[in-house]
This record gives C-alpha cells, structure tokens and sequence, in this order.
C-alpha cells in the first residue's frame, strides 16, 4: 500500500485555500466493488439524514427531490474514489469544492441554517463511511490501508463541509445587502411620496411586513443606527446622504405603529436630538417626513433634547409662510405704527395678552407684571387706535394669529 499527499492548491469558492487529496493504492477490484455500491450507499446516506436532521425531513419528503439528492451523493463519493485512485490523478478537488460551495448558498437561500448543513454533514459522512469501509474490510485491505483510508474520507468531508459553510455565509451576506438595498428604495419611495401599489411591491421583495402606521424621526447621523437598534425592528432607517433636504449629518428613521405608544418612542430617543413627526398611515408617511423638516428648519435648535412636533402645532402653522404672516402683522398692526417703537411694544404686549386672557384684566396683569389700572390705561389707548376691530371677530383673529407665540416683533 502507498499513500501520497498532494500541495495545498487555492480555490475561489472556499475562502482560503484547499488541500488536495492523497492517493490510496486500493486493489482495482476493491475500488470496483465500491463504486458498485455507490447507490446503495447514497440511498442509505440520504435516509440517515431525514432522520437525523429535522430540517431536511420535509425538504427531502417528495420522491423527486430525494431521488435528485441521492444522485448528488452518489456523484460526490464517485468523485471521491476517483480523487484518491491512482489510477486517475487527473480529476481536481477544486471541482468538488465549488459544488460544495454552490450546495452552502442554495441551503442558505432554501432558509436552512449552518447548524442544520454541518448536521447533515456530520451524519452523511458517518454513514458513508460506515458502508464502505464494511465493503472495502469484506474485500481484504490491511488494517493500516483501512485507517488511511478513513483518514482520506473524513479528510475530503471536511473540505466539503468547510466550503459549503463558506457558501452558506457569502450567501446570506449577498442577501442580507440585497435586501438592505431594497429597504432602502422602500425608504426613498416613501419619504418621496411614490405611489401606492409600487410601495407595495417594493415592502414584498424587500420581505418587509407593513405596519399600520409610520413615523418619521430625524436626528443626527452619528445616532441613528444606535436608535434604531432600541426600535421595532421593522424601523426603516436612511442616512442623510439618501435623503433630500435634511443634510449629510441628519439621518432618518421611520418607526412602525409607535402612535399609541408615542411617549415610550419619545423616552427611547432621549438624548439623541431627535425631531419627531406624526404618526401617519405607512403609504403617507412622506407628510410626517415633511413636518419633521419644518419643524428643524423653523423651530429653535433644542440640542439634544428631543422635539416633539405635536407638541409644537401653533408654532409650526404660524411659521409655516413666513411672508404671509410678515404682511398680516403689517396689515392688522397698522394702528401701532405711528407710535414710539418702546410704546408700540408694549402696546402689542398688552393687546396679545388681553386677547389669550380674553379680556380678563386680572389676568393680563399678572401675565405682564404691571397694576390692573395700567392695563385699562393701556386698552383704552387700544380701543382708540383699533376701534371697532376688536370686537370684529374676524379682525380678532388676525390679530390673534398675527401675535402668536412665535411672531417676531420686527417682522
């Protein structure tokens, strides 16, 4: 008996390099027997694997797709005898690896695990073994010629196994950036308000389970893959430099159904920054997007506090078109403009004061920290210049809307 061992050889499908096969000086009637029994031998191979792995139990149920799995088998022992013959150093291991490697991705995207691979490996190659050494012992061989042997199949069950990992892992990488390819089209679609039926196609090939609802955060990007680690794992995320208008150091999130449990999302976004729109049916949720926006762009900065634009409706309506609001006040203030700027001021102080108080004098003292008689010193100056519009109610609701919270005095 003469055993030789073959160099280390690389191989694109294995990461890393493959070591070829010795040789086996088998008697050729053994290696004949063997290959006799291949069919014999995939058949049983087969078998011990449904029972053992429950994974493959069902994969295996129909004739057909067993039948083709045990035809694979029986190729990869052939092709195994064949490597080891001596009388054919012709055939390259490398043709094993990559179908190997080609049996990983196709597992990885039939949904079985690594674990259930290595299983069914591990019990595959028991059985094999345990076929064919019975048959090659019966034929004769030496005890030493039986061990390596042994050593050759475990050897070559290895590499195969190592490759089909190799395999099962690239493959669920290629997935796992394809589908975040396809959840960031989703993202884009929604926050640019596409159509209802393309957001539907885009959520079916990116597996994504549509929520009731959606809405969106905008916060600093060094943030947002934290935050979105401490969200329902259905939240979409997009980095600034995917998204219009909010600049490469703002990222977005879409949370999913977080509108009746927005105080819990706003407690989770403690520290971040976050700006946070409505919540909104998920095919709409462009319009929280937009609030969110609005609300960073008019808003005073608020750090690392988090904004919740609920919170702000009056500001954000009355800052919503600037221009408008800068010629209402320049039309329903128009009374004030021949005074002293000191005392336009305060009389624009008074009557906004007056008109949230609704004329409760009281009120509107303690509200400017002045005596009851200088405020009815001051509204009878106002009745003057203002005359019957305050009691117009439509004139007071201009001048309500033109002295807001968040108006400025020298708009």
């Amino acid at each position: 008996m003469a055993k030789t061992w073959g160099a280390a050889q690389s191989s694109d499908a294995g990461s890393g390099s493959i070591t070829d096969l010795g040789t086996l000086d088998l008697p050729e009637q053994v290696s004949a027997n063997l290959a006799e029994q291949l069919p014999e031998v995939a058949e049983r191979t087969v078998a011990a694997v449904i029972e053992g792995v429950p994974e493959y139990a069902e994969a295996f149920a129909e004739g057909k797709v067993r039948r083709t799995i045990e035809r694979a088998v029986q190729t990869a022992l052939a092709a195994f005898l064949r490597l080891v013959s001596v009388t054919d150093s012709h055939t390259s291991l490398s043709d094993a690896i990559d179908a190997a490697y080609a049996l990983g991705r196709g597992e990885a995207r039939s949904g079985r695990t690594v674990d259930a691979l290595l299983s069914a490996y591990r019990i595959g190659a028991r059985t094999a073994w345990r076929s064919m050494s019975s048959s090659a012992v019966k034929s004769g061989i030496s005890a030493d010629t039986t061990a390596d042997f042994a050593e050759l199949v475990f050897a070559y069950i290895d590499q195969l196994s190592a490759a089909s990992i190799n395999g099962h892992n690239d493959e669920q990488a290629t997935s796992g950036r394809v589908r975040q390819q396809y959840l960031e089209q989703l993202s884009q679609a929604l926050l640019t308000g596409q159509p209802v039926d393309e957001l539907s196609g885009l959520a079916e090939r990116a597996n994504w389970e549509s929520p009731r609802t959606l809405t969106a955060v905008i916060l600093p990007e060094s943030r947002r893959r934290s935050a979105a680690a401490s969200l329902d794992p259905r939240t979409l995320s997009l980095p600034g430099n995917a998204v219009d208008g909010i600049g490469t150091d703002h990222g977005v999130l879409l949370v999913p159904d977080s509108e009746k449990s927005r105080p819990l999302l706003l407690r989770t976004l403690t520290g971040t920054g976050a700006t946070v729109g409505p919540s909104r049916p998920w095919t709409v949720v462009r319009s929280s997007f937009q609030r969110a926006c609005h609300a960073t762009e008019l808003l005073p900065a608020h750090g690392d506090d988090v904004l919740d634009t609920d919170q702000h409706l009056v500001e954000l309506v009355l800052n919503a078109d600037a221009d408008s609001l800068s010629d209402l006040r320049h039309q329903i203030l128009a009374p004030l403009r021949d005074q002293r700027p000191a005392s336009a001021e305060r009389l624009e102080q008074t009557l906004r004061s007056w008109l949230l108080h609704q004329g409760r004098r009281e009120a509107v003292a303690a509200d400017l920290v002045v005596h009851p008689q200088t405020v009815r010193y001051r509204m009878t100056q106002l009745r003057q210049l203002f005359g019957d519009q305050l009691d117009d109610p439509g004139s007071v609701l201009a001048l309500i809307v033109a002295l807001g919270p968040t108006a400025n005095a020298d708009q």
